[in-house]
């Protein structure tokens, strides 16, 4: 199925102006029509998604270009993609693990707080 920017745009949830920065920065490459307008395929909308995906885990911009160009050149980049996205997983476990830590210091705090609280209340 093919889309215009409008449609893919609420397909999406990313603004007219945010696609049009992507194609800008070479992250997605939509095709055209014979009035040589944009349009989007599944394909497109599935790439998106994964963009927004590592966009949402903390990948740069930067870094998703790289990906996107490695991606752009086909098969033979295959190893390199998969080395970034192992790359990537291990920042986001190691994220995960000082989130876990942080969360069970908060819990301890709250722990104290709430014995003190009931300690006040027996008096």
């Amino acid at each position: 199925m093919e889309y215009s920017i409008g449609e893919f745009s609420k397909l999406t949830r990313l603004g007219i102006h945010t696609l049009r920065y992507y194609e800008h920065e070479n992250l997605i490459t939509p095709g055209r029509n014979s009035s040589n307008r944009r349009c989007y395929t599944d394909k497109d909308l599935a790439w998106i998604d994964f963009i927004k995906r590592l966009k949402d885990t903390g990948m740069p911009i930067k870094e998703i270009q790289h990906y996107a160009e490695l991606r752009a050149n086909g098969e033979a980049t295959l190893s390199a993609r998969m080395e970034m996205l192992i790359s990537h997983r291990k920042a986001l476990n190691e994220q995960i693990n000082q989130l876990k830590e942080h969360m069970g210091k908060l819990d301890e705090k709250i722990e104290f707080y709430q014995q003190e609280i009931d300690n006040i209340a027996r008096k």
